[in-house]
């Protein structure tokens, strides 16, 4: 059992126990448990990385140590992993390489293309088309596409012309255009040869990084990349430094010359707010948007030209063109486009031109400065702080942890792609025995199928009660998930043995079992989840009983809401009842919500309507006291909610107070699949939760 689980989660402690079985790290589970105080200190300290670890670990070895810190505080790996390269390698494998397109282009040849990798943020067209005017090439004489459906033999044409007189040629989005690629590898193989080729052609290319971009184009291009600045300095201090902010013709050229400055320090403040917002994940957005430099320039160009034709500065145009059109045309999800518009609603209001110090965060750190002109500007950019916190982005401290872990996942993901499909050779009857016990394991713990025909005699369909249809609905959806995972298992095990093929799906099941993750076998059957396999098999069981107990002793009295495979059947259910019970239309009702003082079971079922638990709410807390919301407490990512009592109404007779419409998601991951309702299939609902 976890010895502190006060302040270390039971993931840590599991990991540690796992850990301890490694070369070096035996005593690790003992010394959490014999000296929790100290563990405790290194636990709750700001910087644990640049602490010494407890006894016996004290003198660790840099790899132990960073394994016994991924256990610990997983969220410092990555400094300490960048620590660790620079220890033993040397500082320029942690440090970027300024970005200098005149060294990649003083490398290439009239036949060497020149490769952009993209990355969310960054246009590198600006770029490109400064560097052709440092050379003396006219920008009409660059000849750019943006490939996709059709492109390809326009595509084509233009190479063809341009080798011959020697202008540019720039393909972008390669990525897009998957089919065609195999043509372009042909034409840079077969057509841009040196013998009819003009010495002062140059092929560039654009693309993320895509399986199917031709290999022979990488190794004989020159590639490069430009990342968007990283942290909130650097974002705004790449922004004045960018076309046509860095222009004085333009920066000066404004009829309200106090109004433009200061809606444009607060623009290019919006600007970089909303970039730098993606790297905390779901937290920032559900979905990282790729803002980029484009957005912000046709942004700064209208706001100009309405300074300059009004006398008042209409915000409602400049709202909705910046936060609907150039920023909100990116934005696919219907709650981050609530968030953009309250975000942008801070940076674009009366008040930035009327108070001389605008605050831009709660502490006041950051603000509009008293002095505008371009170089005062820049001077109070290079003052500002270069690690933000949190409050900064309207987040709470907890975010930068939730930051700081997601970057540590994505970082041991990446380490995981590197390790051989399957162990091979020696050691590998060793793997395929533990494989095959590990198969058998859960196996054993996996129940027989529920019985349709026993639910559906227990359970018929009747007009007053929708829950049995939901039951047997969710039934039959459990049956096929079990029905997979069971044939996978028995199958990896006879493949493992030799008595049937491993094909490429049985494959990944065995890698996938082998370093903990869901198989995408099960996955593709599943319901949403972010659990490693352990913990998801436990989630399933878990799932499988709440059903099991429902067949066997009728509707519980507080339902689990997280334990549905297709929640919303659920809350149709539940609304369905009601309309038919009180003879309304239901597209005339929907739910309030009261929050009780239950926090896992309740005496009875409430008289209409169902109470439900299984909620956890991130990024906030429900305070019991005051039965509000409130701010989070330190480290506590994610708060427990009482139950929730669902009450079915009449939505013209719903009475308005003081909340929060808060989203329902099913992970935490909160992006899902665009569905016909515009929402997203990770979203269930919103619920309104009080709040002052």
């Amino acid at each position: 059992p976890n010895p502190a689980s006060a302040w270390l989660s039971d993931k840590s402690w599991n990991e540690i126990v796992v850990a301890s079985d490694l070369p070096g790290l035996s005593g690790l589970m003992s010394s959490v448990r014999d000296t929790t105080n100290q563990w405790k200190n290194f636990y709750d300290s700001a910087n644990p990385h640049m602490m010494t670890l407890p006894d016996p670990f004290g003198k660790a070895e840099d790899l132990l140590w960073l394994s016994i810190l991924r256990c610990v505080r997983p969220d410092k790996l990555v400094v300490a992993c960048q620590m660790y390269v620079n220890k033993h390698l040397g500082s320029k494998y942690t440090e970027p390489p300024p970005f200098n397109l005149q060294d990649s282009y003083n490398d290439s040849h009239c036949c060497s293309p020149l490769i952009f990798i993209l990355s969310p943020g960054a246009d590198p067209m600006a770029s490109l088309l400064k560097f052709a005017d440092d050379l003396g090439i006219s920008r009409a004489t660059v000849m750019t596409i943006s490939l996709g459906q059709g492109q390809g033999p326009i595509a084509a044409e233009m190479i063809r012309t341009a080798i011959m007189s020697g202008q540019w040629v720039v393909l972008q989005n390669c990525h897009l255009a998957e089919s065609w690629m195999k043509e372009l590898d042909r034409i840079c193989d077969e057509v841009i040869i040196p013998s009819k080729t003009n010495k002062t052609f140059r092929i560039w290319l654009t693309s993320y990084p895509s399986k199917v971009f031709p290999i022979s184009i990488l190794q004989n291009g020159v590639k490069m990349t430009n990342e968007p600045p990283k942290g909130l300095r650097a974002n705004l201090y790449r922004s004045y430094m960018s076309d046509p902010i860095s222009d004085p013709q333009f920066f000066e050229d404004c009829r309200n010359m106090n109004n433009w400055r200061r809606l444009l320090f607060s623009l290019c403040f919006f600007h970089a707010i909303v970039q730098e917002r993606r790297k905390f994940g779901p937290l920032g957005w559900n979905i990282p948007y790729e803002f980029n430099e484009s957005d912000l320039r046709i942004s700064v160009m209208q706001l100009q030209m309405f300074l300059n034709d009004y006398i008042e500065v209409p915000f409602e145009a400049l709202l909705y063109l910046t936060g609907e059109c150039n920023y909100g045309g990116r934005v696919t999800d219907d709650k981050d486009r609530r968030l953009l518009n309250s975000i942008l609603a801070i940076y674009y209001n009366q008040s930035v031109i009327l108070h001389e110090r605008y605050n831009f965060s709660p502490s006041g750190m950051y603000y509009i400065p008293s002095e505008l002109d371009y170089n005062s500007c820049l001077q109070y950019i290079q003052s500002l702080p270069l690690y933000p916190s949190p409050e900064v982005f309207g987040l709470h401290d907890n975010a930068d942890i939730t930051k700081d872990n997601k970057e540590s996942q994505e970082l041991l993901r990446s380490v995981l792609l590197t390790q051989t499909q399957i162990a091979e050779g020696a050691g590998g009857g060793e793997t395929d025995a533990m494989l095959s016990q590990l198969a058998r394991d859960i196996l054993g713990r996996l129940p027989e199928p529920f019985d349709s025909e026993e639910i559906g005699n227990k359970y018929p369909v009747l007009y007053s009660q929708s829950m049995n249809t939901v039951l047997r609905q969710e039934a039959i959806r459990f049956n096929r998930l079990l029905d997979v995972i069971k044939k996978s298992l028995v199958n990896v095990i006879k493949a493992v043995k030799g008595s049937i093929v491993m094909s490429k799906d049985l494959e990944e099941v065995y890698t996938s079992l082998l370093i903990g993750r869901v198989p995408a076998m099960w996955a593709n059957k599943s319901y949403p989840s972010l659990k490693p396999l352990g913990s998801y098999i436990n989630d399933f069981l878990a799932r499988l009983q709440f059903l099991q107990s429902w067949i066997d002793v009728g509707p519980p009295k507080v339902f689990w809401l997280s334990g549905f495979y297709f929640t919303q059947s659920f809350l149709t259910g539940v609304l369905q009842n009601f309309s038919r019970r009180e003879k309304i239309p239901i597209d005339q009702i929907g739910f309030q919500f009261t929050i009780t003082q239950y926090e896992t079971d309740a005496p009875h079922p409430p008289d209409f309507g169902v109470y439900c638990k299984g909620l956890f709410l991130e990024g906030a807390r429900w305070n019991r006291s005051l039965k509000q919301l409130d701010e989070s407490l330190n480290k506590i990512l994610y708060d427990t909610i009482p139950i929730i009592w669902f009450r079915p109404g009449r939505k013209n007779q719903f009475v308005k107070e003081p909340s929060y419409t808060c989203p329902i998601y099913k992970t935490s991951a909160r992006r899902g699949v665009l569905s016909t309702t515009g929402h997203s299939t990770n979203f269930v609902m919103y619920i309104t939760l009080p709040s002052n």
